[in-house]
């Protein structure tokens, strides 16, 4: 799978678990995902993801500090998923 397609599938699977009303085609993939100026999410969001992220790409994310890091972005995530594969 190359990056791009990560980073759509990964859009996808946003606008799907968090049943957005936004288009997918219309979330920039460097849109944050919190705070103003973004997709204004919030914390059961990130939780909805992390679940997602474990059940799409079996990623465990249990730290709060790394689960900040990994859901900043669609391209931060598909960075998450990119870094947990095997070299």
């Amino acid at each position: 799978m190359t990056e791009t397609e990560l980073l759509e599938q990964i859009r996808n699977m946003l606008v799907d678990t968090l049943m957005l009303t936004t288009p997918a085609a219309e979330i920039e993939f460097d849109t944050p995902l919190f705070g103003p100026g973004g997709l204004g999410l919030d914390s059961v969001d990130a939780l909805q993801l992390v679940v997602a992220l474990d059940k799409n790409y079996g990623i465990k994310i249990t730290d709060p500090a790394a689960a900040k890091d990994a859901l900043q972005s669609i391209t931060s995530m598909a960075k998450t998923v990119m870094d947990s594969r095997p070299k």
